[in-house]
This record gives structure tokens, sequence and C-alpha cells, in this order.
């Protein structure tokens, strides 16, 4: 029976949607994370009579032809970039991004990566970096002995030294926009990749159009909705269940055309 596969595909799509439903929930307190979305699409059909044959009498054509579905496939698993509540930590070295844009990270091999996490620190040269250690680029190096560390909007950094009552420029962070969002390839740990699908990044000043402006002492929540993921994720197991419900259904159908052969 058919429907046997079908039904069987309906759950091996539901269980990929609730696995992107966990990945959101559990990324619930990630800093910058971006929720997904399953996007599903149905499979081929298998056609027993085509729209517009010729009936019987071969005068006229029929109004509906007959076809059946044979299932459904993940299409794609959606990234969902849309702007994160803001959360005051009041650390000098946070930035948050509000609106369209991704700081530059220096990758492995001299590669460029790209974040919306802008929890950044100080190594020991007192470069920048993110949590995990990558260089920020274009690199701001802070001076010693620093009493003050500014970074404004357009992402321009100052310092005052002590003793020193002038602030001093010291660096101009840069963000790169994208034309397809979606198509960022995630590598993990907060990091995204450029890809064909995702387009060449556009470099540009933070607080120019259509750039974000820069929010020191801020860090970008997770744009994850809880209440929203439970209700997705009670869809998707009252969807789960009704396809092995079609699955027992055919089973007991089949037992019945066994039992009489016999």
């Amino acid at each position: 029976m058919r429907s046997l596969s079908i039904a069987a595909t309906g759950m091996a799509a539901q269980q990929t949607n609730v696995e992107v439903i966990a990945n959101n929930v559990a990324n619930i307190n990630t800093t910058g994370f971006k929720r997904s979305r399953a996007e599903f699409t149905d499979l081929l059909y298998q056609t027993e009579r085509t729209a517009g044959t010729p009936n019987r009498g071969g005068e006229n054509g029929v109004p509906e032809g007959s076809a059946i579905g044979l299932g459904v496939r993940p299409a794609a698993i959606r990234n969902l970039h849309m702007q994160g509540t803001l959360a005051r930590t009041s650390n000098k070295f946070d930035l948050a991004l509000n609106g369209r844009g991704w700081f530059q990270v220096a990758g492995e091999g001299g590669e460029t990566l790209y974040t919306r996490a802008g929890a950044f620190n100080l190594n020991a040269q007192s470069q920048l970096v993110t949590a995990d250690g990558n260089l920020i680029e274009p690199q701001i190096t802070i001076p010693e002995n620093v009493a003050e560390v500014v970074v404004n909007q357009s992402g321009v950094v100052f310092v005052r030294t002590a003793g020193v009552s002038a602030m001093q420029q010291v660096g101009q962070l840069t963000l790169a926009n994208f034309a397809n969002e979606a198509g960022l390839d995630p590598l993990g740990g907060n990091l995204f990749r450029e890809t064909a699908a995702s387009g060449s990044p556009v470099i540009g000043i933070p607080g120019e159009p259509g750039y974000a402006a820069i929010q020191q002492g801020y860090l970008e929540n997770s744009n994850v909705d809880p209440v929203k993921e439970i209700t997705e994720l009670i869809s998707a197991q009252r969807a789960y269940e009704m396809n092995s419900k079609v699955i027992q259904a055919s089973d007991d159908m089949y037992s019945v055309i066994a039992k009489g052969i016999r």
C-alpha cells in the first residue's frame, strides 16, 4: 500500500521539524542566535489520469485529473534573521547591533567569518576578540593604561588614557551586509560563512542607511519566542501522531486482505 510509505515520509518530516524546534529552544539564551524553521515540499505525484484527457466519446476532455502524491520531504532549514531584543550589560566591550549587519571575524587560514554576537573582550595583546579568541576585523587595539573606552553608534572607538582629558580615536568598526542572509552557512560558535547563495558581503559604516547602529554596553538576545516554539512543538507532535495512525490503519487494512487470501 502506498499509504504506508507516504505516512512514513510524513513522520520523518515531522521528526526533522521537532529537531529544528529543539535546537531553537536549546539556544533560547544564546547571544545573537537566530531561530530556524523547517520548510517542506511535496514529493512526486503518481498520475493515473491527466486533466484534459479525452473522455470515452473522445469529444470532450475531462475537467479534472487523478494524481496521488507520494509524500513530503524537508526542502530547507531556514534561518530567520529577525532582530532580537537588546539586553543591557554595562560591559564596555559588549556591543549589540540594532538593525541589519554582521561583525567581521578573522577565521582560520585568513578566512573572514561573520557574527551577530558582540560579547567581545581583549586578548593578551590588548586586541578586541570574540569569546573564542577570534580577532575582530578591522583589528582594534586598545592602548594600555586606558581609563575609558567609548564606542559610538557609528562604530568609532575612542579611548581616554589616565591623566589625559581628550578622547583619542583608535579604530573604526565596519559591518557586512548580504543580499540573502538566509543563505549564510552556520558554523556553530555564533559564526557564519559566506556562500554562493548569500552573495558577497557589502561593507559599510554602522549607522549608515541599511546598516545597524552599534549599542555599547548591550547584547542582542536570541530571537527565539518560547510560546511560539511550544505551539509549533505541539503541532509537530500531533502531525507525527496522525501519520502514525495512518500507518496503523493501513496495516489493519493489509491484515484484512491477508486473512481473506488465506
